[in-house]
């Protein structure tokens, strides 16, 4: 009897459950103006009904991601043949949900009529890209955050921020996303996100690409032409807007530089395959109803343009990539240059620093009664730190597996060699580097990563992979492959077993072995009595010097420091 009850209280539970949310699945999607944001599996379904009821929409899934659910993109196909393809990204923060609710209304008004469906624009749309924290719903974790009521977490399934892995790729979201973003190609991408870090009058901030890293035709076009025309017709809509507000927790009426995407963000690594790429980024504290309204207007109005440009971007984006292909240098590293300095009118708040009734200290308190105008210097020049010469090829030995299934997983065209042989290459050692002293999204970051080169023979195996440049992925190849640049495989630790000597001395064994190395090259000799000489520190350690020796002399494992991806130039 007590099985029977828990049976058909089982039943019961399942019954109501799967009632209540047919119940929610038949409700109005578009509800920002109540401070609401779709569940997951909500907006699934209403993107299949939409699917399944009108002919211009089609949707697919892609891999699967760590919440165990797939990636699911709905395309909106246009009246005639496709001429650009532009590709929109939701909730990879899922706090940050105005792109839900803009993209409810936008499919809203192509169903009804009140937006008329391109003619030369396929657009596509990812539903969710964090699924998992999407899935985790709370009211609190946006703590400063203006509205939705409820709404998903930032981590992912396994707590990964999701817009710091497009390089590393520890989660399924990442494998996933690049086999949609490979075959979907898109000419231009844009990524919702919310905005915080400082007060200010506008509603809505962009953050495109850095101009110059991304270099080229496309560079100038996005500087001159997109920019300049999106902004302008956004604010004939009464949505003035301004670029990200690069500042946490200090007024920005002082001014402020660009954010620099480097490729571990989503702009920064779709901007690698030359495309143009930003992220709409809304400001947290404005209501959630106004947010929605011009998340939905900025990607309405990027519609409009690419209709009208479609042709000029599809010409921009075929000469960017010949700009690439055809470089022999590439910027590894950006500094900021202080030098070049733009002013605008920047619409911010009266602030003031008054005593804090909970700490009893100082704190910044904006006063959004007293609005103000500021002109501000603002800071969006970058100039190369380093360039390196760009290599005809990268030799990858078989058991690097990691790299290579994320090199495959970009679709980078490569070969694998045929039979064992003697082969002329440049070999790349890492002199220093720093690492972080806390984890960072699962990893002990490497920076300031400095290297040196020098030619020699290696033996090839059968199975090795020989990496072109010249090909469309020769950015993501040199970011990920040069261990200097800012987000290598190299400082995301993929290579850490080379740090650490596997074989080492015996200082008691090893003294009568230095004596013996010392005396039989006087070079090294010389060397070593000028080091004891100079450095008081060296002369007093015994560790070190027999250490210097063992480093000096070449007997210390090969393996040790050496960077194991080759180069032929």
């Amino acid at each position: 009897m007590p099985h029977l009850l828990k049976l058909f209280l089982f039943t019961f539970i399942l019954t109501l459950f799967q009632f209540s949310v047919k119940a929610q699945l038949n409700r109005d999607f578009n509800q920002a103006h109540l401070n609401q944001t779709a569940t997951y599996h909500e907006f699934i379904a209403f993107l299949e009904d939409v699917t399944n009821r009108n002919k211009h929409f089609e949707m697919n899934t892609f891999g699967r991601t760590d919440s165990g659910y797939p990636l699911h993109v709905i395309s909106l196909i246009p009246q005639e043949e496709t001429k650009i393809r532009l590709l929109i990204n939701n909730n990879i923060h899922p706090g940050e949900s105005d792109g839900i609710e803009a993209t409810i209304k936008l499919i809203q008004d192509f169903v009804g009529g009140k937006v008329e469906v391109p003619k030369h624009t396929q657009i596509y749309i990812v539903a969710c890209y964090n699924i998992g924290g999407m899935l985790n719903r709370n009211s609190t974790t946006r703590v400063n955050q203006n509205g939705p009521d409820a709404y998903g977490f930032r981590g992912n399934a396994r707590n990964f921020d999701l817009n710091r892995d497009f390089i590393k790729a520890d989660t399924k979201n990442t494998f996933a996303f690049y086999e949609l973003f490979h075959t979907i190609d898109p000419d231009v991408f844009i990524d919702n996100h919310v905005s915080n870090g400082a007060d200010y009058q506008y509603t809505l901030t962009y953050l495109f690409s850095q101009h110059n890293k991304l270099g080229g035709p496309l560079a100038d076009y996005q500087e001159s032409h997109f920019i300049p025309q999106l902004t302008n017709q956004l604010i004939k809509k009464n949505i003035p807007s301004t670029p990200y507000v690069n500042v946490f927790n200090q007024p920005p009426n002082h001014g402020f530089s660009q954010f620099l995407d480097t490729p571990r963000y989503s702009s920064g690594f779709t901007s690698l395959w030359n495309n143009i790429s930003f992220m709409i980024e809304t400001h947290m504290l404005k209501n959630y109803q106004e947010r929605v309204e011009v998340t939905y207007q900025t990607l309405l109005e990027s519609i409009l343009f690419l209709e009208e440009e479609h042709q000029v971007v599809k010409q921009k984006r075929k000469a960017q990539e010949e700009f690439w292909t055809n470089q022999s240098h590439y910027p590894i590293g950006w500094k900021l240059d202080s030098t070049e300095i733009k002013n605008f009118n920047f619409k911010g708040f009266h602030h003031s620093y008054e005593k804090s009734e909970v700490t009893g200290l100082k704190r910044l308190k904006y006063h959004r009664n007293q609005p103000q105008e500021f002109n501000i210097n603002y800071l969006d020049t970058y100039q190369p730190s380093k360039k390196i010469e760009i290599p005809s090829y990268y030799i990858i030995p078989k058991a690097w597996e990691e790299v290579i299934d994320r090199l495959e997983a970009n679709h980078i065209q490569m070969f694998r060699v045929t039979s064992d042989s003697i082969t002329e290459i440049t070999q790349t050692k890492i002199e220093n580097y720093e690492t972080l002293n806390t984890p960072y999204e699962g990893h002990y970051l490497h920076y300031n990563t400095k290297t040196s080169e020098k030619n020699k023979e290696i033996k090839l195996n059968e199975g090795d992979v020989l990496v072109p440049t010249k090909q469309k992925g020769i950015k993501y190849l040199i970011e990920t492959l040069e261990p200097e640049a800012v987000d290598s495989f190299f400082n995301w630790n993929f290579f850490d077993s080379i740090l650490q000597r596997k074989e080492g001395f015996s200082p008691y064994v090893f003294e009568e072995k230095a004596l013996e190395i010392l005396q039989s090259n006087s070079d090294l000799k010389k060397r070593f009595q000028m080091l004891k000489k100079n450095d008081k520190e060296f002369a007093n350690s015994a560790y070190a010097q027999l250490n210097w020796i063992y480093e000096a002399s070449g007997i210390q494992e090969k393996e040790y420091m050496t960077y194991p991806i080759f180069k032929i130039y």
